[in-house]
């Protein structure tokens, strides 16, 4: 039996072309709401991985007629669509990320729109620093490092109320403290679709998504994405470059995972109003990660360098607990090195291919995005 159609918004991207697949395989209709714009597109093109079945929309979501059209004749909504940078154009982050949410319910609650669904992306960036463990102090979450700590080359935090040494913990759902623009505009959209969600009888949950890596990864967007930047930046002999010391714990999750948590949640009632992380299978820090990536390329010399690089309002550490989304049925199939073959696998069949992470970080020094610490050696040191 047909299933209803469902609105996946942002559809064209990397997270949205494999949802639309595998709503499509599971018998839903599916419509997709995407400006299809640069960095991450060709502007206005379709993309080659989104199949033929899937009817595309190109429009804003920031637009009433455009998000008006797109929500005709849909049963549930995938709200996907982000803006994610590094630039300081900070009302950008808030006009699409929550002003864009926003639109979305107050149509659905003018026009009584009888959606039974919404499943909203968030990100593991809400947390800003992760949950540390402090010998005298139990958890806490430390605020952000200084520019003044960072430009010193300084990148380890201290317990804020001692200043003691921290041991990193799994961050779960309980606490939020984001350090960013985009981080606070993911915040916002949570509070935005929970509540409105819950007031108006919209059943809606949001998902904090860690770093997703998988196949379909735009090669146009240098400025996010560590496997394809490490992966295109090694294929090319080249040593990737990590920011800081590259000893960064993060978790990284597989793109299948990422769907099925998108998938589960829509269609089990026991996630309605709640808010779940999606993470990776195991903490691993960023140099860790880069040495893996060497490793499948066959190049396991070029290890990362840390040209005492940073980006501005990057957390240290973050690893999430998925604890709660597994108590629904979830789990973490993918470890990191298998992950990145099959990243590596897709990477070498696509003929738009290229390294442009220099291109990228002369951007984002210039913007100030990205920072060089008073001490740090120039780019292209070898730290051996």
């Amino acid at each position: 039996m047909a299933k209803g159609r469902v609105l996946v918004t942002g559809g064209a991207g990397f997270i949205g072309t494999h949802t639309c697949a595998a709503l499509l395989e599971q018998g839903y209709a599916v419509r997709v709401l995407d400006a299809l714009l640069p960095p991450v597109h060709v502007e206005h093109k379709r993309p080659a991985d989104l199949l033929d079945e899937v009817e595309l929309m190109v429009g804003d979501v920031r637009s009433r007629d455009d998000m008006l059209k797109a929500l005709q004749d849909v049963e549930a909504v995938i709200h996907l669509a982000a803006y994610q940078d590094y630039n300081p154009d900070f009302s950008t982050f808030f006009a699409v990320n929550t002003v864009g949410t926003a639109l979305l319910y107050e149509i659905a609650v003018e026009r009584s729109l009888p959606l039974r669904k919404v499943v909203v992306a968030s990100s593991q960036a809400v947390y800003g620093e992760a949950a540390y463990l402090c010998a005298e102090h139990d958890v806490v979450m430390p605020p952000p490092r200084t520019e003044v700590q960072l430009a010193a080359g300084s990148w380890d935090v201290v317990c804020p109320l001692c200043a003691g040494p921290l041991e990193v913990v799994e961050t779960d759902e309980e606490r939020v403290h984001p350090h960013n623009s985009y981080a606070l505009s993911k915040h916002a959209l949570e509070a935005l679709a929970t509540t409105l969600g819950r007031r108006y009888g919209i059943p809606t949950t949001c998902l904090r998504y860690s770093i997703v890596q998988g196949p379909g990864q735009s090669f146009h967007n240098a400025y996010s994405g560590i496997c394809r930047v490490f992966s295109l930046r090694l294929l090319g002999g080249k040593r990737p470059v990590a920011f800081e010391d590259g000893r960064q714990l993060r978790d990284y999750v597989w793109i299948g995972d990422v769907v099925a948590a998108n998938l589960l949640t829509l269609e089990d009632g026991r996630s309605d109003f709640h808010v779940y992380n999606v993470g990776g299978a195991e903490r691993c820090t960023v140099a860790e990660f880069g040495a893996v990536v060497a490793h499948a390329v066959g190049r396991p010399e070029l290890t990362p360098e840390t040209p005492g690089l940073f980006r501005f309002g990057d957390t240290r550490h973050v690893i999430s607990s998925s604890r709660q989304l597994r108590e629904l049925g979830w789990q973490q199939t993918l470890r990191t090195p298998e992950v990145i073959s099959r990243y590596l696998e897709w990477a070498a069949a696509q003929p738009d291919a290229r390294d442009n992470f220099d291109v990228a970080l002369a951007r984002m020094l210039e913007s100030g995005a990205v920072r060089r610490a008073a001490s740090g050696p120039c780019l292209g040191r070898r730290d051996e």
